[in-house]
């Protein structure tokens, strides 16, 4: 047994021998490596012997040396700060999980409490507990009579407030000359918004050709103002729909109805479409900041039933069935929208919004707002009550008394071919049925009928260039610039060139 113990120490002798002389190398090693003075006794060693430039070698030697040294310092450091972290990251991560664990115990206990409560409660009920929810969901459902319980509870004040009203006759006699500049007028006296007669006959002429209207721009030139100050002037104030980015479907603009409550939420554009059914007055429903959602998300129902030639289609369901004690004008839970409210947008174009699509563009009538009118001296003009039949009756008289010359409809059917042989758009039935609304009403409001066609083209047709590749379609500008002064004369179609010049300067 002495023998193999005496083997047993010289074997593992051998060993761990091994692993101190690699532990004391390395401690050696060090210790020469940063023997400052030893380095300082080889150079006065050899120091007088140097010639000049054999000192330059020794110098950068000697940096040399220091460099290395400097970088396993930085080393030793890293590493030690970077264990330091791990070590750190990987305590606290198992005290996460320890809290974790922790709180997990504590909702056990919890829903252990919550299930003994419930449980007491059946029981005191005479239920059992598997049939409590669906007694309780149901006698709740049964506690609602449909004859007598009013679940539109803003529709319904408005049925009161409304019980024996006779639709007003205001006796207008203005012409649209007169109206654009009562309108002007008003909100510079009242309102302090200056806009130029050019943009009010835009604006006017928009409404008379759909009844969506997008009023886009630089910020801080006066979008939603000039919609507000439009239902000012009416003496309805505008119905303001502020667009949020969670806006998924029609619900943010109708409500929706409540199975809990057996309520149905009312928004503020459902009250007003509701008011404005009832009377013969012009309402404003502004959406603000409209793309940033999709448009198409939340307005796809309304673009399709505005689209409809004859108005008494313009119906939208807003309850799948009726109740007897539902709103007057709400028939089998749908509503007629009436044709007497107009839908304005706006719209600023930056990296927070989404681009609005060609179904929303066709459907509406762009403005583009992008300078501040000058201030002028206004006539002190009140705001107006106004019948919508009686305005409505100014723009159909002015689209058959004003209607676009066959010479200019020509040339844009020329134009039309153009667009298509060089640049691959066409323009499409309805945005010429806009056309044919837009720039008698345009004219009849004292405007150019080429400046109208000019406007309405840059806006509603050259807009779609955008979707193009500027670069492939920058050689076709010049040529299109110079077939528009040709055709239409000198200069006549400026909104058009200035558009096509601003899309060259981006390519």
């Amino acid at each position: 047994m002495d023998t193999f113990l005496r083997f047993l120490y010289e074997f593992l002798s051998q060993f761990f021998n091994g692993i101190i002389y690699i532990f004391d190398g390395i401690f050696k090693g060090f210790k020469a490596m940063f023997n400052i003075p030893e380095y300082f006794n080889i150079v006065n060693e050899y120091k007088k012997d140097f010639t000049i430039p054999e000192w330059l070698l020794v110098s950068i030697a000697i940096l040399l040396v220091a460099a290395i040294l400097g970088l396993i310092i930085f080393a030793i450091v890293f590493l030690i700060r970077k264990y330091i972290r791990i070590r750190k990251s990987l305590v606290e991560q198992e005290e996460l999980l320890e809290e974790v664990s922790t709180l997990n115990n504590e909702v056990a206990k919890l829903m252990k409490e919550k299930e003994s409560i419930l449980a007491m409660k059946v029981s005191k009920l005479g239920l059992r507990p598997d049939e409590s929810d669906t007694e309780e969901t149901s006698g709740e459902a049964d506690s609602v009579d449909p004859n007598t319980e009013i679940r539109f509870p803003k529709l319904y004040e408005v049925d009161q407030r409304f019980k024996d009203y006779k639709k007003a006759e205001y006796g207008n006699a203005f012409e649209l000359p007169e109206f654009v500049e009562l309108f002007r007028n008003f909100a510079a006296s009242h309102l302090h918004l200056y806009y130029t007669t050019h943009m009010i006959r835009l604006f006017v002429s928009a409404l008379a050709s759909t009844k969506l209207v997008i009023l886009q721009g630089i910020s801080g030139t006066g979008k939603t103002s000039l919609a507000y100050a439009w239902g000012k002037f009416l003496k309805h104030d505008s119905c303001i729909a502020s667009v949020q980015p969670s806006w998924r479907d029609r619900t943010e603009l109708f409500g929706y109805f409540n199975e809990f409550t057996k309520k149905f939420n009312e928004t503020e554009v459902l009250k007003e479409l509701y008011v404005a059914g009832y009377t013969d007055d012009i309402y404003t429903v502004i959406l603000d900041e409209m793309n940033i959602s999709r448009v198409e998300y939340y307005f796809a129902e309304m673009l399709s039933i505005l689209e409809m030639p004859n108005k008494d289609e313009w119906i939208v369901e807003i309850v799948p069935s009726a109740w007897k004690s539902d709103p007057i004008h709400l028939l089998e839970g749908k509503l007629k929208i009436p044709p007497n409210v107009w839908y304005i947008g706006t719209i600023n174009n930056d990296d927070s919004t989404f681009m609005v699509t060609d179904k929303v563009y066709d459907r509406a009538m762009p403005i583009d707002i992008n300078d501040k009118g000058q201030v002028f001296e206004p006539e002190d003009i009140p705001a107006q009550d106004i019948n919508y039949s009686y305005l409505n009756k100014k723009f159909e008289e002015a689209i058959q008394t004003n209607p676009i010359h066959d010479e200019n409809l020509k040339k844009i059917e020329e134009m039309d071919d153009y667009v298509i042989k060089h640049f691959r758009i066409a323009f499409g039935n309805r945005i010429v049925a806009h056309m044919r609304k837009f720039v008698p009403v345009f004219v009849a409001c004292g405007g150019d009928e080429v400046a109208g066609i000019d406007y309405f083209i840059a806006r509603k047709i050259l807009r779609k260039f955008e979707q193009l590749n500027i670069a492939y379609i920058k050689d076709e500008i010049d040529g299109f610039v110079k077939y528009l002064n040709d055709t239409f004369g000198e200069g006549k179609m400026a909104e058009c060139i200035e558009y096509l010049l601003r899309l060259k300067k981006m390519s």
